[in-house]
């Protein structure tokens, strides 16, 4: 049996906004982002879903322009609160506060 070799360039690139086919895999794909504590990768995870649905379309439901949308959600960028809740509101989802700490493991 011989195995054929196959090189690392020769590999498609894994493009993370192939892999949200819907609000739900959307929403879990920002929560684990929101759990690093960065704000560059949400802003990068963001540009991700927004390119998934479709950049032209977050931009006119969000009322940012495409090219702004671009430069405010790329990678290592720090885009104001108010341009990450425009896009979550056309992306369809919201951003959620939860305790760091739940009750039981303070009483414990």
């Amino acid at each position: 049996m011989t195995r054929k070799i196959i090189k690392l360039s020769e590999l498609p690139a894994f493009d993370m906004a192939e892999h949200l086919p819907d609000e739900q895999a959307i929403a879990e794909y920002l929560t684990i982002v929101l759990e690093e504590n960065d704000p560059a990768a949400l802003a990068d995870a963001l540009g991700t879903v927004a390119r998934a649905r479709g950049m032209t379309d977050i931009a006119k439901a969000s009322g940012i322009t495409r090219e702004a949308l671009y430069k405010a959600l790329r990678p290592n960028a720090n885009p104001r609160f108010d341009t990450i809740s425009r896009v979550c509101a056309a992306l369809g989802v919201k951003l959620v506060a939860q305790p760091i700490h739940t009750q039981e493991a303070t009483h414990s």
